[in-house]
């Protein structure tokens, strides 16, 4: 699936200045008729490490009311968090009807990070898939809408990335020594994401792959 993304895509600085506010004011009116019709939505984002998932929620966001939306970055879970089933602390967080609510990173840490670096056993992350297409359903069947990002870039761009933001004073706190231990294990990240994708793309819950090589293309 991945093999089929065309990471070749650009956006000129031109084009994107004209397309960004109108996209931005279309954002906010979807919105207020989610307000108005008293529907949640639920937006998650996943993606490589740099790949652009903070710049992208920037500029979804910059234009909408906060008082309708919530942003919830998601990182391991805590000793409390550990002691229950892993989606657990998941519900809680979903938005109430007309709001939305999303998702830097998501329960899928569980098929990705946690199957690769042995957080959970095999037996734990293949019984995911289907408890989250679960999870999912329900969430969709009590009437919200659910969008799904995963945001691709190529290796080559991941390192290109990673090397500027160690230049740079304010980006510098981006960029962790896990950051380039998971990069080392790219190829098995590359099969589990591949996977997740097959298995939990649904038709109440689709995954949409962005190209995000191109920043401009991407935000």
């Amino acid at each position: 699936m991945l093999d089929r993304v065309d990471l070749t895509l650009r956006l000129a600085r031109a084009e994107y200045d004209c397309q960004l506010p109108k996209l931005q004011e279309r954002l906010r009116e979807l919105e207020l008729e989610c307000f108005r019709q008293r529907v949640a939505a639920v937006i998650l984002y996943e993606g490589w490490d740099a790949a652009g998932k903070g710049g992208n929620i920037k500029r979804l966001t910059q234009e909408l009311d906060p008082r309708g939306y919530e942003v919830i970055p998601i990182a391991a879970p805590d000793a409390s968090e550990r002691d229950h089933h892993y989606l657990w602390r998941f519900w809680g967080q979903l938005p109430k009807a007309g709001h939305l609510a999303i998702f830097d990173r998501s329960w899928y840490g569980r098929v990705l990070v946690e199957r690769v670096e042995g957080f959970a056993n095999e037996a734990q992350w293949r019984r995911a898939y289907p408890e989250i297409n679960y999870f999912e359903r329900l969430v969709v069947e009590s009437g919200a809408v659910m969008v799904k990002f995963w945001l691709e870039i190529s290796p080559g761009e991941q390192l290109r990335r990673f090397e500027e933001r160690e230049q740079i004073a304010y980006k510098a706190h981006k960029i962790t020594p896990d950051d380039w231990r998971n990069r080392e294990r790219w190829n098995e990240y590359r099969e589990a994401v591949t996977e997740m994708l097959e298995r939990t793309s649904t038709a109440e819950a689709p995954w949409t792959i962005v190209e995000a090589e191109d920043k401009l293309w991407l935000e």
